[in-house]
């Protein structure tokens, strides 16, 4: 006889119900229990700290919703980096060739897209706020209106605020979509429930939860929300001291006790030296009075030191080299290997993302057949050197051909310049057996016998002496002479 199945037991955890024997059956929570935070508020925007709480009077114990967007300086830099990049890429539909190579497609719909998405909107408009969208809110949706032919005509940017991912009982997608006033007064005003093929979703990584998984992505503020709150929190205090406190560049002391009537007549006389038209007078102490500057305490120091590790916290989690912000760290050498570094990381797989999500909507095969690809080299339009380089380069290597490199540059073609080029000498290997030997060098001339007869005929040169024999030679003339003058001096 078999036992019944026992009944799953149920645990309660951030948000939803997990039974123990599996995630499988997991369950939807009951309305008004309570998950641990932050908590993200839809209507107003922005995310409440994890120390709120369970208090429902949170913004009576002195918490404030933390909105990424406009609060701190940081994050705006890093949204805008990824926003302003990604809308100076301009892209192209491309299809794989019978040669192994790509030809660029001009007449598709997803060509006429990436041109113009509707008649409001350029496309770096649209990829601008899309991209800002994507990581201030982990979600970019865009929303597809199809012509007669079926073909997408035109593509609009919904609000990700009020745009959600919908579940059917069945399993199907769909979209409610919300936030653009242009197509509201176009369709009538109210939420459009689209189903998936319609809809232009771009997001990043899922989390638990967040619901429906894995259907809305997660921006990466999550990750640096607590140095967010820490930078904002610094600010807003030093804010209040400055307004509320001052802090003189330097004080009078002195040993002398002095009432108040002195204090003030001394501080008179010092401002009326130093302030107003006055400024850069030179006052004349007396009564000991000593000048102490006020110098700035090591609290300052360890704040600003505080802040800027919460800056370089959030530029890790959005993955931006310091460099890309302007905030220093290491030089490289030059504007190239600077866009490199960051396409090896964070922006590289912005760009692929985007171009995935797109080809996605549009049906395409993927890499290598037949997909979108945002061409960064519009990235180096600064760096000439680096560019012109590249170039020569390319063409005499016989990578491109010279008007390949000749369009690039936006020049016209020439003659004859269709084709690339290699230097004489670059063979393949499997040639090397059938390259000619270098011809022998000629033979010398046959010697004529009557000139022959005449070199006989002529007297030998004369032998070289030996040189040291004529120096001994010369050394014994010398001394004959020198004994011939002796023998006549003493005669």
């Amino acid at each position: 006889m078999t036992e019944p199945a026992a009944k799953p037991r149920y645990r309660v955890q951030a948000g939803r119900s997990f039974a123990v024997a599996g995630p499988d059956t997991s369950v939807v929570k009951a309305e008004g229990e309570v998950r641990p935070g932050p908590w993200y508020l839809p209507i107003t925007g922005g995310w409440l700290p994890a120390e709120v709480g369970s208090s429902m009077n949170w913004w009576q114990l002195g918490y404030d919703p933390i909105s990424f967007g406009t609060t701190s300086a940081m994050v705006e830099a890093c949204v805008s980096a990824y926003a302003q990049t990604v809308a100076m890429c301009p892209g192209d539909h491309w299809r794989a060739n019978d040669k192994g190579g790509r030809d660029r497609v001009t007449n598709s719909a997803l060509s006429r897209i990436l041109r113009s998405p509707n008649d409001y909107q350029s496309i770096s408009d649209f990829l601008l706020n899309g991209t800002r969208s994507l990581y201030l809110h982990g979600n970019a949706y865009g929303l597809a209106l199809r012509n007669d032919r079926y073909e997408i005509d035109e593509l609009h940017l919904m609000d990700s605020t009020q745009s959600y991912p919908r579940l059917a009982t069945t399993g199907d997608i769909f979209y409610q979509l919300s936030g653009n006033d242009v197509i509201d007064r176009r369709l009538g005003g109210e939420n459009l429930i689209v189903p998936q093929r319609d809809v232009l979703h771009i997001r990043l990584q899922t989390v638990r939860s967040q619901w429906p998984r894995p259907l809305v992505g997660e921006s990466p503020i999550v990750a640096a929300y607590g140095d967010v709150g820490i930078a904002a929190a610094i600010t807003a205090q030093q804010m209040k001291f400055y307004m509320n406190e001052a802090r003189p560049s330097a004080v009078l002391s002195t040993d002398l006790q002095l009432d108040k009537d002195q204090v003030q007549a001394l501080r008179d006389r010092w401002n009326e030296q130093s302030k107003g038209l006055h400024q850069g007078g030179t006052p004349i102490l007396t009564a000991g009075l000593k000048v102490q500057p006020w110098a700035q305490g090591g609290k300052d120091a360890a704040t600003a030191e505080i802040l800027k590790l919460s800056n370089e916290h959030i530029a890790l989690a959005f993955r931006i080299p310091l460099q890309v912000l302007g905030l220093g760290g290491n030089n490289l050498s030059s504007t190239e290997m600077l866009m490199q570094s960051w396409i090896a990381s964070g922006l590289g797989f912005a760009l692929n993302h985007i171009e995935e999500a797109i080809g996605l909507l549009f049906g395409l095969k993927g890499q290598p057949d037949e997909y979108v690809e945002f061409d960064t080299a519009a990235l180096l339009r600064s760096a000439l050197k680096d560019r012109i380089e590249a170039l020569a380069r390319g063409v005499q290597g016989g990578i491109y051909a010279p008007n390949e490199a000749r369009h690039s540059e936006s020049l016209d073609a020439v003659p004859f310049g269709d084709e690339p080029r290699v230097q004489q000498q670059v063979v393949p290997l499997s040639a090397v057996s059938k390259i000619p030997a270098a011809p022998a060098p000629p033979a010398a001339p046959p010697a004529d016998p009557a000139a022959a007869a005449n070199d006989d005929a002529k007297p030998p040169p004369p032998e070289k002496g030996d040189r040291d024999a004529i120096q001994r030679e010369v050394r014994n003339l010398f001394a004959c002479a020198d004994r011939i003058g002796r023998r006549r001096i003493t005669s």
